[in-house]
């Protein structure tokens, strides 16, 4: 399936006034650089730093992004380095930076890649093939109190133990059809006729764990606070319950001036907000964007704009 961007309008409506003047705008999770065109088309001054840790998608967005060649930068990297990458560029401080989370319909069609329980591939699930660790040293590898641990949290999964006792069960499990097919046979039969296919949140939960997705993405935001200039914006759009709430409390603590408990006397931590919340609550694709990509279904966008004054609150 070709790869559809989400909720374009609204994202270039957020980043590109900042830009009108020209200045650098990152887009942390490139893909297929669906997003930042748009934003390079609606502000002509503007350069970008484009950075993934996939080096295909570089390949693939830099023929996308070949009539803005002299205005972009690609990087390798994963977007928790994004100040040290910056930094290493002199590309800081930014007007904008945005953060399309998750995976993309290219990594995810493409069985070799080991993303989806459709069809057969080999269990890998790395957004960067170069990373060592990938899903099947997980399945194969973890014990099945880690398993359990893994796929409730991170997939949400209510029949968690029993999957990881299923998967410990049926080792070695080679390869996304063999997976699919223990996570459905630990699944009660009633289950099973609804909600989707019965190996979906474990095969998430597998993917976040891989590539330490939420990790990732609690490190990375502060750090795009930081890079911002006064009056510029930071744009999240996620697709998984764990990464709004990841991106809504960092917001929420960023937005905040002191953060003492409620009966010190006097403020000791000397915080003050950074950011201004633009968006109460989040934003979700129109109804006709839903039915003609239903993959975007899911997806919420967050925003927030840098102030000229405040202290960071510290890692979440």
């Amino acid at each position: 399936m070709e790869h559809r961007p989400v909720l374009v309008g609204p994202t270039v409506d957020l980043l590109a006034p900042a830009l009108e003047d020209g200045g650098v705008f990152v887009d942390a999770t490139l893909g297929r650089a669906g997003h930042a065109a748009a934003v390079l088309r609606r502000a002509p001054m503007a350069t970008l730093v484009g950075i993934d840790r996939d080096p295909d998608a570089l390949e693939e967005s830099g023929k996308a992004l070949a009539p803005f060649r002299d205005r972009v930068t690609l990087v390798r990297g994963r977007f928790a380095e994004l100040a040290a990458l910056l930094e290493r560029l002199g590309a800081a401080p930014v007007r904008g930076v945005l953060f399309d989370l998750g995976v993309s319909s290219p990594q995810l069609d493409d069985p070799r890649r080991g993303f989806s329980f459709r069809g057969d591939g080999p269990l890998d699930m790395r957004m960067d093939p170069a990373q060592p660790a990938s899903a099947e040293d997980i399945v194969n590898g973890y014990s099945e109190n880690d398993l359990a641990r893994v796929i409730g949290r991170l997939g949400e999964e209510r029949f968690a133990r029993r999957i990881a006792k299923a998967i410990i069960g049926a080792r070695p499990v080679r390869g996304t059809a063999a997976l699919a097919e223990v996570v459905r046979g630990a699944i009660p039969a009633a289950t099973r006729r609804t909600g989707g296919h019965p190996a979906r949140r474990t095969f998430q939960a597998l993917r976040l764990e891989v590539n330490r997705e939420i990790d990732e993405l609690a490190a990375a935001l502060p750090q795009a606070i930081d890079v911002l200039e006064p009056g510029c914006r930071v744009v999240a759009i996620s697709y998984h319950s764990l990464e709004d709430r990841v991106v809504k409390r960092r917001f929420v603590e960023e937005s905040r001036d002191c953060t003492c408990p409620p009966d010190f006397p006097v403020c000791t931590c000397g915080a003050h907000a950074r950011i201004r919340v633009l968006v109460k609550r989040p934003i979700r694709p129109p109804e006709e964007e839903q039915a003609s990509n239903p993959r975007s279904t899911a997806a919420k966008l967050r925003a927030a704009e840098r102030l000229a004054t405040g202290v960071s609150h510290g890692p979440s």
